[in-house]
């Protein structure tokens, strides 16, 4: 099992930026494909980005791509999602994500395929 635990949510103004961490614990990292996902208020849960084991593997939803990016660095267990250019409507509770086995590095973006969960933390971002 893996314990996943995000931080660097907060407010920022619109065009400003954030960067997420998601800081991991319990079974090697390496073994998990990452992924970011957001829910706003009274909206389902969507996918945000995916790394896979290594960083050779990512992806990224229409609505962040150009404007997020995601690494990870296994040395220290935490994966990290840039956010620039920040909109209103990235306003949301992001959670990072984690996935292991022989497809882990298959680009996945469905939420239900991710059995590991942090708390999740909130980004607002004011017009």
């Amino acid at each position: 099992q893996v314990q996943l635990v995000e931080s660097g949510g907060g407010l920022v103004q619109a065009g400003g930026s954030l960067r997420l961490s998601c800081a991991a614990s319990g079974r090697a990292f390496s073994d998990y494909a990452m992924g970011w996902f957001r829910q706003a208020p009274g909206k389902e849960r969507e996918f945000v980005a995916f790394i896979g084991q290594s960083e050779s593997t990512t992806y990224y939803a229409d609505s962040v791509k150009g404007r997020f990016t995601i690494s990870r660095d296994n040395a220290k267990n935490t994966v990290y999602l840039q956010m620039n250019s920040l909109k209103p409507e990235d306003t949301a509770i992001y959670y990072c994500a984690a996935r292991s086995g022989i497809y882990a590095n298959y680009v996945q973006l469905v939420g239900a395929k991710y059995p590991y969960w942090g708390q999740g933390t909130q980004v607002t971002v004011s017009s």
